[in-house]
């Protein structure tokens, strides 16, 4: 009997390669009508528990679901999108919620909910969801350069925004802060002090591994803006702890100990540095000047109060429910919009030390 079992798998896992799995197959895998599958996935009827088992077995089973073709010569629309956020645990969560409550409240506006799908399933996530046909369109966040969900997103033909930039954005609908500028600022805030020896302090190796957008433009405006200034710059990765942080400054230190520049692209890394500042006798903003690339709210709660380059997580939300819903429409919304980054400054910064 389980050899029989395994020999009806393996054949659907055949034809779920070249066709999708229909209603019809899984009734004659439950053992079931057609309609008794129907109401387990609608719940319109009432249906025993141990039918009901055996009919999600099969689903499971046979990877189903729901035709989203069906739906469409229906003419209707599940007024859902779909917001895929792989939360890595190098990322910092507070935006990345602060950007989903931003899509949900503007996708309420479009008389839309939102689907948040946090796993890392990558490409089989977005084939998944475009093959339900549960969602109408689909935010996709935490791009990387080469991301390898967005050639699925074009074979597919799915309804989509990204909220961040890959390396190839043709035929795509894209928000993001401009992180290249956003660095930039920092190198200019600083040589405009008169720092020469800069230090920039970012993300986790891994996040530069995996071509996080965000991180690696901002590192590369921040080079390009500092070659232009005439500024000596190290960069020291770190995981945002206070182990982490320590190392990365003794290294700096060591390699550059005329560095009075500090940036900071690194939430977790900001509250370790200004310690390990202290702890090293150097006052802040008279003898080290820090820059930090957080939210506003972060950059208000250190003493002293940091100068940071910020951008509004709210507008990228917005944004991307708009280009979503213009493709929906099927409006030809292919954009690229860059937000301008903002610097303010605060107590953090100021004239570098002279040096005899």
């Amino acid at each position: 009997m389980n050899g029989s079992a395994n020999t009806q798998k393996e054949q659907h896992s055949m034809m779920g390669s070249t066709s999708a799995v229909t209603i019809a197959e899984v009734a004659k895998h439950a053992g079931v009508s057609s309609s008794t599958v129907s109401y387990v996935i609608s719940g319109k009827r009432s249906i025993s528990e141990a039918t009901r088992r055996r009919v999600e077995a099969a689903i499971r089973e046979l990877g189903y679901h729901p035709n989203a073709g069906a739906r469409a010569l229906a003419g209707k629309r599940s007024h859902i999108i779909a917001l895929m956020v792989p939360l890595h645990t190098d990322v910092y969560v507070p935006i990345m919620m602060e950007i989903a409550i931003a899509v949900t409240m503007a996708a309420r506006s479009f008389g839309y909910d939102v689907l948040l799908i946090t796993n890392d399933e990558g490409p089989d996530g977005v084939r998944r969801v475009a093959a339900s046909g549960l969602a109408d369109g689909v935010i996709l966040m935490d791009v990387e350069l080469d991301d390898d969900r967005i050639p699925v997103l074009r074979a597919q033909n799915t309804h989509a925004a990204l909220i961040g930039l890959p390396a190839d954005a043709t035929g795509l609908s894209c928000v993001d802060h401009d992180f290249a500028a956003a660095g930039a600022l920092c190198a200019d805030h600083l040589a405009g002090l008169g720092h020469r020896d800069v230090a920039f302090i970012g993300y986790s190796p891994a996040v530069y591994r995996r071509h996080a957008g965000y991180a690696e433009r901002t590192l590369t405006g921040f080079r390009t803006r500092s070659a232009e200034r005439g500024l000596r710059i190290v960069h020291r990765p770190c995981d945002g702890t206070y182990e982490s942080t320590a190392g990365a400054f003794t290294r700096i230190l060591a390699d550059r100990p005329e560095t009075t520049g500090f940036v900071v692209q690194n939430e977790g890394a900001i509250g370790p540095l200004l310690s390990l500042l202290r702890a090293a006798g150097r006052i802040v903003p008279e003898d080290a000047s820090v820059v930090a690339l957080c939210p506003e709210p972060l950059a208000d709660q250190y003493s002293p109060r940091l100068t940071a380059v910020t951008g509004p997580a709210q507008d990228l939300g917005r944004r991307a429910v708009e280009l979503v819903m213009r493709r929906i429409e099927g409006a030809d919304a292919d954009e690229v919009a860059l937000l301008t980054p903002l610097l303010t400054t605060r107590e953090s910064t100021g004239p570098a030390p002279h040096r005899a």
